[in-house]
């Protein structure tokens, strides 16, 4: 076993949006773990739009990243040593050790995941954080009928494509927003959606609800909101009355972008119900809800699509494309051979 292992900390804030020159690798002493904690040798890193709110000082649902500490993350890997007697070396579990190729966690954070039908990297997508997200904002806050619209910005992504497809096996009619026409083909002929606009050909909300208003023939009736701005301007716009907002988040300002809401009234006139949620706000209904996603991306009923970039050095660059939309799926790093 190496001596050493390699972790990647905030070095300071960013000042706009984020550079590279904000993180810092380091080399440092791998550690040994204690009574009832595990080592654990992480194989794969999830990059997530959250990342970018932790990265402020200001008070948000969760504490920021604190300055030269390893970023904050979801993992995926393989026990190494252990002293918690329910894990053994070579069990591969779930937990949040973050930016490094090593980590020591308390065993009580440890969730062991099983790879014989789930690839691994699964665990932290479809079958982890983003999936249930997914589940969550859709069942429990768009609650769909069948028949109805429900309209998913970032449709490709690691959340709005398990979304589009849960919608679908709900009876729904599934539009998405995606950025390009790879993205929407994507959207369309492999998860399934009804249609997709591509956003990137709609300078203006006005331009992007004309567009909607043909997706969507029957109005919308719920909308899943990964991204705000221009297409949630045009969604609100398009909504029938009583139809449901599910706020996941809001990506296009998480770089300063303008997300500004101009057609307030519509709310109003339309009795609209717009909640913001928090998935690690409702971890009892975790075991539900990852039940159920495991068993349809085991079945190939639930399909995804992941972006690996090679190594960690690779994180910061990756991270920023993530902000960018230059990813396509789930953004992940692999962090061995």
């Amino acid at each position: 076993m190496t001596a050493t292992y390699r972790r990647i900390v905030l070095a300071r804030r960013p000042q706009g949006p984020v550079t590279p020159d904000v993180f810092r690798l380091e080399e440092v002493p791998l550690p040994s773990p204690g009574p009832g904690e595990v080592l654990v040798r992480n194989h794969f890193l999830s990059l997530d739009p959250y990342m970018r709110g932790r990265m402020y000082e200001s008070k948000s649902y969760a504490e920021p990243q604190k300055l030269d500490e390893t970023m904050i993350g979801g993992t995926v890997g393989l026990v190494e040593a252990s002293r918690d007697e329910r894990f053994a070396p070579g069990d591969p579990v779930m937990t949040q050790l973050g930016w490094q190729e090593y980590g020591v966690a308390d065993g009580g954070s440890l969730m062991k995941i099983d790879t014989r039908a789930i690839p691994m990297s699964a665990y932290l997508g479809p079958v982890g954080m983003p999936g249930v997200t997914a589940w969550y904002g859709l069942n429990r806050i768009c609650e769909p009928k069948p028949g109805e619209t429900v309209l998913v910005s970032a449709a490709s992504g690691a959340v709005g494509s398990v979304v589009g497809q849960l919608a679908k096996a709900a009876g729904c009619r599934a539009v998405g927003i995606a950025g390009g026409r790879e993205k929407c083909a994507y959207v369309t002929d492999v998860l399934g959606f009804d249609g997709c606009l591509d956003h990137r050909e709609h300078g203006d909300a006005a331009s992007m609800a004309r567009a909607l208003r043909d997706a969507a023939p029957k109005g919308v009736d719920c909308v899943f909101e990964n991204v705000g701005g221009v297409g949630l301007e045009a969604a609100i716009a398009c909504m029938n009355p009583f139809g449901r907002v599910a706020l996941c988040g809001v990506i296009s300002g998480y770089e300063g972008g303008d997300i500004a809401i101009r057609n307030v009234p519509a709310l109003l006139v339309s009795r609209i119900r717009l909640q913001g949620f928090i998935v690690s706000d409702h971890m009892e209904l975790w075991p539900r809800a990852l039940a159920e996603l495991g068993q349809g991306v085991a079945s190939g009923r639930i399909r995804y699509r992941e972006t690996i970039a090679q190594g960690l050095a690779a994180a910061p660059e990756a991270f920023i494309g993530l902000l960018q939309g230059r990813n396509f799926g789930k953004q992940l790093v692999k962090l061995v051979e």
